[in-house]
This record gives C-alpha cells, structure tokens and sequence, in this order.
C-alpha cells in the first residue's frame, strides 16, 4: 500500500470536512491523535478554527 504524501482532503475516513484526515496521513500519525491534537488545541487562545476553516476553503479533494 502506498502512503499518499500530498496535502489533500482525502474522501474516506472523514468527518466534517477532512481537513484532519489530510494532515494525518500528510504527516503520517493516525487521524484520531490529529482529531485529539485540534480538539485540545481548541481549548488554548489562537486562531486554529480560522484555520481549519481556511484549510477546508484550500485544500483539494483526492
């Protein structure tokens, strides 16, 4: 099996909208720990919801 290694919103193994999928494999963790990282990443001060907005208006499909 191959590991796509390009930035994409893949269209399995989504949730809203794939951004967290994409990078997980893109950086090779599970997409759980990067659902994990973003959720706790929330809680502290900081734009991240912008830029999971402007990664989801960006990124293209696979």
């Amino acid at each position: 099996m191959t590991v796509s290694r390009r930035l994409a919103r893949p269209r399995d193994n989504r949730w809203i909208a794939g951004v967290c999928s994409g990078l997980a494999r893109r950086f090779g963790v599970s997409p759980g720990i990067m659902r994990l990282i973003f959720v706790i990443s929330c809680l502290l001060p900081g734009p991240q919801f912008i830029a999971y907005l402007v990664l989801w208006a960006v990124l293209p499909n696979e």
